[in-house]
């Protein structure tokens, strides 16, 4: 009986028992929010499916997104400002923040009493879950 993917289990073996726990959380979680930040900003650059219409300074079409889908790019400002940090804390512990700077970012995300949300940054975690799983087990940080 053979053995599938044996040289790719030979690898992940050999990486955990050279293992340095910090920088293998680090790089977990560093692949891990450079995937949320990209499909943020990817749902946000997609483009809308609302309504159309123009605007000014300068002159413009623009097609805006509808409520529940995530904001639609006008500019390029709001995916311009979508970043990834990623901290190693002196206890060894490491955070992962993906940060919207954009001035108007959480009232597209949740929504104002004048307009639905258009979420972008937990959709994009959301659908990303079982990835980021994956890439932490395979840096050999969960089992």
């Amino acid at each position: 009986m053979g053995f599938k993917n044996f040289n790719k289990f030979q690898k992940r073996l050999a990486k955990r028992l050279q293992a340095n726990p910090v920088e293998n959380s680090k790089r977990a979680v560093t692949r891990g929010t450079l995937v949320v930040r990209t499909h943020a900003v990817q749902s946000i650059l997609k483009g809308g499916t609302g309504r159309i219409y123009e605007k000014y300074q300068p002159r413009r079409t623009h097609q805006a997104s509808v409520a529940g889908e995530p904001p639609a790019s006008d500019t390029g400002f709001l995916a311009s400002q979508v970043t990834s940090n990623v901290k190693t804390m002196p206890d060894g512990s490491v955070i992962g923040q993906i940060v919207s700077a954009a001035p108007y970012s959480k009232h597209l995300e949740f929504g104002t009493t004048q307009m639905m949300a258009r979420p972008f940054m937990q959709p994009a975690l959301n659908l990303n879950r079982r990835r980021i799983t994956k890439i932490f087990k395979d840096e050999g940080v969960i089992t």
